[in-house]
């Protein structure tokens, strides 16, 4: 199993928005020397505690201070942005990192971005798939273009100059395009299987109980299947919220204080999800009543912290209930005590994976 990092960060409120950056600027490149594999950023436009605006640009801010580990957006939020600025911007990036990029896409989660840019009543899924395909088709063909759809059309007919290079969009280094990766969020998602069916591999949230977890595994496979491709665990990556601490009482005091950054994360993940009628991605069965649903109980089930011994053990069990994946995804929270924060990802990697690896090589001697 690798190791890689997701953060859609959620800062305090009154937090410096510079010092936050800062932070999550330097989660970043400890990922990089710690040797995890990938890291992911978010982003949204209305959101003061999630308060990347966007993941294009902070990725180009660290893209020279990294050496080996792949970046990837998480996600552009296709409907929110013209599918040519996406192709433009996205291409560049993946040449300023060498062809370290993986391109994380999404119809987008949060109302209040769709309601700023227009496309809160609108078919947001049918916005994603045509975004998409336009990008994909713009890499794939010369100019002037000739790409037509319901929300956008694309074309730079009336303007091109090939001898000079006008009304040209660049491509990216990787061919034909990034990797692309979507993000899971619902239980039994049929995105992941129209995702698989196009070549693309999921990521499932760190908010989702282990059961809608387990859920995405074979609904990538029959999008597989349908593609006649060989559905792969190394490919399919799964996020956590996992603090590990040198001993049991600092990792408790942390992870499961009321005022923290893990019970703040899930405060107001709750606090969204129930307002928007998502309560959901919370239940620990379908027919859970909604009072059950409660912040402590999400906290119990979600957040993974301890020793390093401790946490290897619990990830080991995460994976027998949920099944093989490929990529664990260290998920970023508020650095609001920077030395604690950094230990963590230091001793995820140092420690915990080696112990895991070496977990379940066992458990597969075992079983053959």
């Amino acid at each position: 199993m690798k190791l890689g990092f997701f953060t859609m960060p959620i800062h305090p409120l009154e937090k410096d928005w510079r010092l936050s950056l800062k932070e999550d600027r330097e989660a970043f490149l400890l990922a990089d020397e710690l040797g995890f594999s990938e890291a992911y950023v978010g982003e949204h436009v209305t959101d003061k505690a999630e308060n990347i605006t966007s993941c294009i640009a902070f990725l180009a801010w660290i893209a020279a201070a990294t050496r080996q580990i792949k970046l990837g957006t998480g996600t552009i939020n296709m409907p929110n942005a013209h599918p040519a600025a996406v192709a433009a911007s996205i291409a560049m990036l993946d040449h300023m990192l060498e062809g370290r990029l993986i391109f994380g896409i999404s119809p987008g989660g949060l109302l209040s971005d769709a309601e700023l840019f227009g496309n809160l009543e609108a078919d947001r899924n049918a916005m994603f798939v045509e975004a998409i395909n336009q990008v994909l088709a713009i890499w794939a063909s010369e100019p002037p273009y000739n790409i037509k759809g319901q929300f956008w059309t694309i074309s730079t007919q009336k303007t091109l100059m090939k001898e000079v290079g006008q009304g040209f969009i660049g491509r990216p280094l990787q061919q034909p395009h990034p990797p692309i990766v979507v993000t899971a969020v619902a239980p039994f998602s049929k995105g992941v299987t129209e995702a698989a069916a196009r070549g693309w591999d999921p990521i499932s949230a760190n908010f989702l109980m282990p059961a809608w977890v387990k859920s995405h595994w074979p609904r990538y496979v029959e999008g597989c299947e349908r593609a006649g491709r060989a559905a792969d665990p190394a490919n399919w990556r799964v996020a956590k919220s996992i603090f590990v601490a040198s001993d049991a009482a600092t990792a408790k005091a942390y992870a499961t204080d009321p005022d923290g950054p893990y019970v703040y994360y899930y405060r107001s993940l709750f606090t969204k999800l129930k307002k928007n009628g998502r309560v959901e991605l919370f239940k620990t069965r379908r027919d859970q009543p909604d009072e059950e649903v409660t912040l402590e109980m999400i906290c119990n089930n979600l957040i993974i912290w301890g020793t390093p011994e401790s946490v290897a053990d619990q990830l080991l069990s995460f994976q027998d209930e949920v099944g093989t994946f490929g990529t664990l995804l260290y998920a970023g929270k508020d650095w609001r005590d920077r030395e604690l924060a950094r230990q963590s990802m230091i001793l995820m990697a140092e420690k915990v994976m080696p112990r895991v690896n070496a977990g379940a090589a066992r458990q597969s001697t075992a079983a053959e």
